[in-house]
C-alpha cells in the first residue's frame, strides 16, 4: 500500500467525515452567539479555543477541564456494555491529553427500556471503578426509541497540554499500548478492559507528569479519525505542518505497512484506548520517550514539526529522499479540516 493509497483510504474514511462535521457546528455558532464568535471555552485569552481536546476555565488553583463524547448509535446498539465503558474511558483520555487529572463524571443516556439500558450502565461503572472516577449524575431517559448515549467529565490541569503549541523543529511522538485487542469488527483496540486498575490509572498520569516537568506543551489523543486524522487536527490548531513516516508508526504484531495492507489501514483508523501525540523539542525527547518505555508503552518519533500547512506522509525514514513515495494528506491552509484553528499560536507557547 503506498501513501497515495493510504491518502485515499483515509480522506473517503467514516473517522475523517465525523471531524469535519466539527467545522459546520462552529460555522452555525458563530451566526448565532452574541458577538459572532466561538469562545466556547471562556479562555480564549489564553489560547485555548476550539479544537483542543478540552474546554478550559482558569480557576485558583489552575485550569479546570471540561470534555464531552457522544457515541455513535450503531456502536451502542450493537455492543452497549463496551461503548458504556468506552464513553467514560475516552473522556479520561482527553482530559489527560491536557495535561489533566479527571474529577468526576456525569451521562446522558436513552433507551427503550431500563432492559436496553443495564448493560450500558454496567460498562460505564466498569470504567468508573477501574479508573477511579465516580460518576455523580446525570440524565436518564427510558422511553426513547433507540439506546443513546453522552458522557461529559470534569478535570482539573496545574500544567497544560494543547493542540496549539506544537511548534517547527519540534519532534513528533506517538505514544500508545499495543497490549490490547481488537473488538469485533470496530477500529476500537481494546488496551484497557481487561489491564489492570492501577496500571491503567498510572499510565494516564504520565500526561500531566510530562507537562508539570516542563517537558512538553503539545499533545492530542488520538481520536477516531486515528493517528494521522489526530496529526492533521494538531497541525491545523498549532499553524503548522507536519512530516510523517509512516513506517515508523508503533502498531500491533502484523499490523506493519508492508505485512497487511489491510490490517495497517485498519490501524491507521483506530481509536487505540491509550494513544497521545506529542509535540516535543529535540532536547527532551529522550526524556518524555523513557517516561513512556519505562511503563511497557510504546513511544516512538513518527514525524517532524515544519513550517507551512501541508501534512505529508513517507516511508523509509525522514532523513534522506522520500520523493518515491511522499504524498500529501491535507493542506490545511488550501482546504480546512475543523477550521478551528486561532490566526496565531498562544501568546505563552509551551516549550
Amino acid at each position: 500500500m503506498s501513501t497515495g493509497e493510504v491518502v485515499r483510504a483515509l480522506r473517503s474514511s467514516r473517522g475523517f467525515a465525523h471531524k469535519r462535521d466539527i467545522a459546520g457546528v462552529a460555522d452555525t455558532l458563530a451566526r448565532c452567539l452574541p458577538g459572532g464568535h466561538t469562545d466556547l471555552t471562556l479562555a480564549e485569552h489564553q489560547g485555548v479555543m476550539l479544537g483542543d481536546d478540552c474546554a478550559v476555565i482558569p480557576d485558583h488553583h489552575g485550569h479546570l477541564l471540561f470534555a464531552i463524547e457522544g457515541l455513535v448509535e450503531d456502536f451502542v446498539e450493537a455492543m452497549p456494555w463496551f461503548a458504556g465503558y468506552s464513553a467514560v474511558m475516552v473522556n479520561l483520555s482527553d482530559i489527560a491529553a491536557m495535561g489533566g487529572r479527571p474529577i468526576a463524571v456525569v451521562d446522558a443516556i436513552w433507551s427503550a427500556g431500563a432492559d436496553q439500558a443495564e448493560p450500558i450502565l454496567q460498562g460505564m461503572a466498569a470504567a468508573s471503578a477501574a479508573y477511579g472516577v465516580p460518576i455523580v449524575g446525570g440524565h436518564s431517559n427510558q422511553r426513547a426509541a433507540r439506546p443513546q448515549l453522552a458522557v461529559a467529565v470534569l478535570g482539573r490541569a496545574q500544567a497544560l497540554l494543547s493542540s496549539f503549541a506544537a511548534q517547527p523543529g519540534h519532534t513528533l511522538l506517538m505514544a500508545v499500548d499495543l497490549r490490547g485487542q481488537w473488538e469485533a469488527a470496530y477500529p476500537f483496540w481494546n488496551a484497557s478492559t481487561r489491564a489492570p486498575a492501577d496500571r491503567l490509572r498510572d499510565d494516564l498520569a504520565l500526561l500531566p507528569e510530562v507537562a508539570e516537568a516542563g517537558l512538553c506543551g503539545a499533545a492530542k489523543d488520538i481520536s477516531m479519525a486515528g493517528v494521522l486524522g489526530t496529526a492533521l487536527m494538531l497541525a491545523e490548531c498549532s499553524r503548522v505542518g507536519l512530516r510523517i513516516d509512516v513506517s515508523a508508526l508503533p502498531h500491533p504484531p502484523g499490523h506493519a505497512h508492508d505485512d497487511e495492507p489491510e490490517a495497517f489501514l485498519r490501524w491507521l483508523q483506530a481509536f487505540p484506548s491509550y494513544g497521545y501525540l506529542l509535540s516535543v523539542a529535540p532536547g527532551h525527547v529522550a526524556a518524555v520517550q523513557a517516561r513512556f518505555i519505562s511503563r511497557g508503552l510504546a513511544c516512538s518519533p513518527i514525524g517532524t514539526v515544519e513550517a507551512g500547512s501541508g501534512v505529508w506522509l513517507q516511508r523509509g525514514g525522514l532523513q534522506g529522499d522520500a520523493s518515491k513515495d511522499l504524498a500529501l494528506l491535507w493542506d490545511w491552509q488550501r482546504e480546512p479540516f475543523i477550521a478551528g484553528a486561532p490566526s496565531a499560536h498562544p501568546k505563552e507557547p509551551h516549550a
